[in-house]
């Protein structure tokens, strides 16, 4: 007996396909940090797409698209195991679906052997297709824009270029186009010519925007400290040994003259307005150090019923009334949603207890003393947002600080993956930005994304002083926001109008049936209606 190819039965090709497609589409996450091989993500699509061009119909396409997702999500979250346990695997075959579309998009224009023109429109159609799971999954209920292809190029610095104009999103349709052009050419002779035309346009649109998007000019420097207290044993008095271990080292930082001190995420466990003892203690290291706190409230206001996650900026004479509230919560992290219905979440992982609250607005703070300079605070979760850190750019801010706490996955890939957003959101926004954690890793970013010292390792106890430059004026992508994203959207738009159009015009209008033949009077037959 042959084996099966085709149909709906078992057969042993089916399932080596549909096992291949997880690992297929888990490739592109070895681009990202930890192993931050950056180059792979230029060719890290091509067996997915391979896989899915081969599909003998729209139905194994779909689930090999939806298998390779589910691979993707799995291998760029993996460190979430610990937290969410067995809840990872149905949340990653959720989000896998997004990939179908897609893949239905790969097999359309690249199966069989494409003609030159339609090789072409591949090369514009399925990175555009590309972005719509990212699109969608940058919601956060979803899981927010964590691991986007375009973030993979964090440390190069071309494609940081790139996303000062268009953003990460840009970055991804390039990498994308890449390699679509790279199967073309390991695939179908007869589309070589518009593969190496794709590859070309590639290498001079990334050397037109190298040579032709403004560069940020320096308007002054800014010294801002980062205080990474490092590793600390559980217990109930934790919170404030993790305190009394930032006063330490922040008063490691007198005489060094610094502008700023930030803490990471969580570093204060009490509402100042609570606990005038707290503030009273962080106004003396401000006056100590010379320069202004801004540390990281997680306790329940006592202004307002709930808990919140807030930037408090502290001065010499205390809170200075400068104050952000976390506006995006970490889905299971910070609040659970449809609680009554997944509640059980917090049974079999490490999901919240109970729910943050959220912030109304971003705010823009205004350092006290001699600097003057505009701050704009994100907390954690939130630097994965293009959008938000834009906004702090349009409303002012000179320096994007966040603030950041990953001792839950500590040993795994996300501090790391973490840290690295900042370099796109700097290259985006035109500003630095300074990533400040309580275990690592803290990192510093100038205005164009470059790297201006090395990491804090995550078991470092200590604090570091980055000077960075300011930039005047704003990037094309503050000014225009994500206009790559609408040029995808509408060239998607397009081809689904002229596929209509053409399927129409093709199957033409239906054949007029002639009318059944009767008898007349006389015998003689005739058409009836006629």
């Amino acid at each position: 007996m042959g084996t099966v190819t085709r149909g709906r039965g078992p057969g042993p090709e089916r399932w080596w396909r549909a096992a291949a497609a997880v690992p297929a589409g888990a490739l592109p996450a070895l681009a990202f940090p930890a192993p931050a091989l950056w180059w792979f993500a230029y060719v890290a699509l091509v067996p997915w797409m391979l896989l899915v061009r081969g599909a003998g119909s729209a139905r194994r396409a779909a689930r090999e698209g939806w298998l390779g997702g589910l691979g993707l999500v799995l291998a760029l979250h993996h460190w979430l195991l610990p937290s969410l346990h067995v809840f990872l695997l149905p949340l990653a075959a959720l989000l896998g679906l997004l990939w179908i579309p897609w893949a239905l998009l790969v097999r359309r224009l690249l199966g069989g052997t494409p003609a030159p023109r339609r090789a072409a429109a591949a090369l514009v159609l399925v990175p555009a297709g590309w972005l719509l799971p990212e699109l969608a999954r940058s919601w956060q209920g979803l899981g927010g824009p964590w691991g986007l292809l375009g973030a993979s190029q964090w440390q190069v610095a071309p494609a940081l270029r790139l996303a000062s104009v268009g953003g990460v999103w840009l970055v991804s349709l390039l990498v994308v186009a890449v390699n679509c052009a790279v199967l073309l050419l390991i695939t179908v002779r007869a589309a070589r010519a518009p593969a190496l035309a794709g590859l070309t346009g590639c290498a001079v649109l990334t050397g037109a925007v190298w040579l032709g998007a403004p560069r940020p000019q320096e308007s002054g420097r800014l010294r801002v400290a980062v205080v990474q207290p490092g590793p600390v044993a559980d217990g109930a008095d934790s919170v404030e040994r993790r305190f009394a271990l930032g006063e330490r080292l922040t008063r490691q930082l007198a005489g060094q003259r610094p502008d700023l001190v930030v803490w990471g995420e969580s570093s204060v466990g009490a509402d100042l307005a609570a606990r005038p003892d707290l503030a009273g203690r962080l106004a003396a290291l401000a006056a100590e150090v010379g320069a202004p706190l801004l540390v990281n409230v997680d306790a329940r206001r006592s202004d307002r019923p709930g808990i919140y996650k807030s930037s408090v900026l502290v001065g010499p004479e205390g809170p200075t009334g400068d104050r952000y509230d976390k506006m995006r919560l970490v889905p299971f992290g910070e609040y659970v949603p449809a609680r009554s219905v997944l509640g059980w979440a917090t049974a079999v992982g490490k999901a919240a207890g109970e729910d943050r609250r959220r912030g109304g607005a971003p705010v823009v703070m205004t350092l006290p003393g001699g600097s003057g300079a505009r701050i704009g605070p994100l907390v954690c979760f939130e630097s994965a947002f293009p959008d938000m850190s834009r906004r702090l750019a349009r409303d002012g801010a000179a320096l994007i600080v966040v603030q950041s706490a990953t001792s839950t996955f500590q040993d795994s890939w996300a501090p790391a993956q973490h840290a690295s957003l900042a370099a796109l959101r700097a290259a985006e926004t035109g500003r630095p930005v300074v990533h400040a954690t309580l275990t690592g890793t803290s990192a510093g970013y100038g205005p164009a994304g470059e790297r201006v010292a090395a990491p804090l390792p995550g078991s470092a106890s200590t604090a570091a002083v980055y000077e960075l430059a300011l930039a005047r004026g704003t990037t094309f992508y503050v000014r225009h926001g994500d206009w790559a994203v609408g040029a995808a959207l509408a060239a998607l738009a397009a081809y689904g109008v002229a596929e209509g159009i053409s399927r129409r015009s093709l199957s033409g209008p239906a054949p007029e049936r002639p009318a059944p033949l009767v008898r007349t009077a006389r015998g003689w037959p005739a058409r009836r209606g006629r």
